[in-house]
């Protein structure tokens, strides 16, 4: 399986084997397994559906994988693992539920959280040397910034966590970079469909993925067999959604960072998030009232076009209001360009 390429790992990896097994790996829709066997209960030993999808992710990945039930879920894991009065650097501009929880800790004296702008890579680089976690998102939500994970993860004392969901393993690989976890909101674009709520951690070192699992008990965090079954269903089709969607969003940034009425265009050069600058929050809005096929709605990662203007989420303050956050999805670009520019000009 080492030498397939990502592409061929998304489709084969944690397939059954052998004469007579099922082709796809079923939904295992159980709490209990009889005695004398590997499994008691699914709480702690898990199910062949979630093994099945955690085997896959872990082949993208490079490393060992373990489904929680919701993206956040996995942040709750990795804070789970560290000892109070903790020193963790976030970015100033990142997932705004990663920075309430890590908030809500230092409030009640549980960690001292330290946030950073995202491209200040020397800065990163000081404050890495004297933390005992370092959160990583790359590009970050919503701004899109690209974070040097290399330099970064070189010169850090503590756990290196990166969040993995914009780029995926497909275009990101934060293990190889030097990160010791990864974290994905599968809810995203593993699962693809705007389906299920499922989160993914993936360590370098099994024994911190051992960690994660216990930590996953402990909080009760598991995933329904449901959703892990849809996010290895999503999975399979991942990369050509993404190329796809890719495609389509380098096109329509390029349009949109010619329109008139747009200030400024966020796109890393790769991925399917497209973010850009609308004169005010008012523009913003009537913006995202005026698309007719996109839809205005505050996830991403689906086969559907989503807009949202950020900054009227509670935590995204600090993001200028006019900010769009374009999550590209799989119709034809034409359409979604008549229907941008349609917006545009109401």
């Amino acid at each position: 399986m080492d030498d397939w390429t990502p592409r061929t790992k998304a489709i084969a990896a944690g397939r059954p084997h052998g004469p007579g097994e099922p082709l796809n790996t079923p939904l295992v829709a159980t709490s209990t397994y009889q005695a004398g066997g590997d499994f008691a209960y699914a709480r702690g030993d898990g199910t062949p559906t979630w093994h099945a999808l955690e085997e896959a992710v872990g082949a993208l990945e490079g490393g060992e994988a373990t489904a929680f039930a919701s993206g956040v879920a996995t942040l709750s894991a990795v804070l789970d693992l560290l000892p109070v009065g903790s020193r963790v650097v976030v970015p100033t501009f990142s997932y705004a539920v990663t920075r309430g929880v890590l908030a809500h800790a230092q409030k009640l004296g549980k960690l001292a959280v330290t946030e950073l702008d995202p491209t200040d890579t020397a800065a990163w680089v000081a404050e890495a040397a004297t933390s005992d976690l370092v959160w990583l998102e790359s590009p970050t939500n919503p701004t899109l910034d690209v974070m040097d994970i290399e330099t970064i993860a070189a010169a850090a004392r503590g756990r290196v966590v990166v969040d993995n969901t914009f780029a995926t393993p497909l275009q990101q690989r934060p293990l190889e970079l030097g990160a010791d976890v990864v974290v994905h909101s599968a809810t995203k674009l593993i699962g693809g469909h705007s389906d299920l709520l499922l989160g993914i951690t993936v360590a370098k070192d099994p024994a911190v993925a051992a960690e994660l699992r216990g930590a996953r008990t402990r909080v009760g965090s598991t995933p329904g067999a449901l959703e892990a079954w849809l996010a290895l269903r999503g999975l399979r089709t991942m990369p050509v959604r993404l190329a796809e969607q890719a495609r389509t969003a380098a096109l329509l940034a390029a349009r949109l960072g010619e329109h008139p009425a747009v200030q400024r265009v966020r796109y890393p050069g790769f991925g399917m998030m497209v973010s850009f600058d609308l004169a005010d929050a008012e523009t913003a809005d009537r913006f995202c009232a005026s698309v007719r096929l996109i839809r205005s709605a505050t996830s991403l990662g689906g086969v559907e076009s989503l807009v949202e203007r950020r900054a009227w989420l509670a935590g995204e303050e600090r993001v200028p209001p006019g900010l769009i956050r374009f999550s590209v999805g799989l119709e034809d670009p034409e359409d979604l360009w008549r229907d941008l520019a349609f917006a545009l000009t109401e």
